[in-house]
């Protein structure tokens, strides 16, 4: 794979945050959730990252603010396991907790460090785009130690608008200062990440890491025509030809 420039997703990428939500609502569940015990979080984790009616996509669009996808998500959570509907007052305590014990458990893929410092000796540049806001992504960058060398570029503040629209992908690669088919975008959702940077132009990489994914795709990498398939950023780097 010969590129110029690497551009990251960041969760589920870099960061572990299916972990740190798994911590988030372990809380939130033990706080508001009465019927739900231990052996259930696994559940709630996967209502929450499944966001089945689309609420974190309307955002990306522009359509929701960041208060209303995450209020909504908040209730529909609630409805689904029992718990009380949040009004605002009850919404700002829930995701006051949340959000605590969210950012608590940020904490890098053990691969990311060194995949990312055998790119940049290789001459390769890097940058990050999100469907999450620039500056709240910057500050987890720089919680897991990675931010000095994967700046953030690009996020659904930057034009309006998130992943899949390819303007995004093509202002990351204006700002990384290389062209499109010579940079890779690396993400772990098939659709708005690899397919949706190839149909901007650039190199497509899925990297389906082990373990439950938010989407239901299945496990035959033929599902995904058209793009690199890794399993881990390790098998990314070896794959880079600079």
């Amino acid at each position: 794979m010969k590129v110029d420039g690497v551009l990251f997703d960041i969760d589920d990428t870099l960061v572990d945050t299916r972990g740190a939500f798994a911590h988030a609502l372990a809380a939130v569940a033990r706080r508001y959730l009465p019927d739900v015990g231990p052996e259930r979080d696994l559940e709630v984790l996967a209502h929450w990252r499944a966001d089945v009616d689309g609420h974190y996509g309307a955002y990306t669009r522009g359509d929701e603010t960041y208060r209303e996808q995450r209020m909504s998500r908040a209730n529909a959570l609630h409805s689904a396991f029992g718990g009380p509907q949040l009004d605002d007052a009850g919404y700002d305590a829930w995701n006051a907790l949340f959000e605590e014990r969210f950012v608590g458990a940020w904490a890098p893929h053990d691969d990311a460090s060194a995949a990312v410092d055998r790119l940049l000796a290789a001459g390769v540049v890097i940058g990050a785009l999100s469907n999450a806001s620039v500056a709240y992504q910057t500050r987890k960058l720089a919680r897991v130690g990675l931010v000095d060398r994967v700046p953030m570029l690009v996020g659904v503040d930057t034009l309006g608008v998130g992943k899949p629209d390819p303007r995004v992908f093509v202002e990351a690669c204006r700002l990384l200062g290389t062209e499109p088919a010579r940079t890779a975008y690396v993400g772990d959702e098939l659709d708005v990440d690899a397919w949706a940077a190839r149909d901007a132009g650039l190199v497509g990489v899925w990297i389906d890491r082990p373990g439950g994914r938010r989407n239901g795709l299945p496990d035959a990498h033929e599902h995904a025509p058209g793009v690199v398939v890794v399993r881990s950023l390790t098998e990314l780097a070896d794959l880079v030809d600079v």
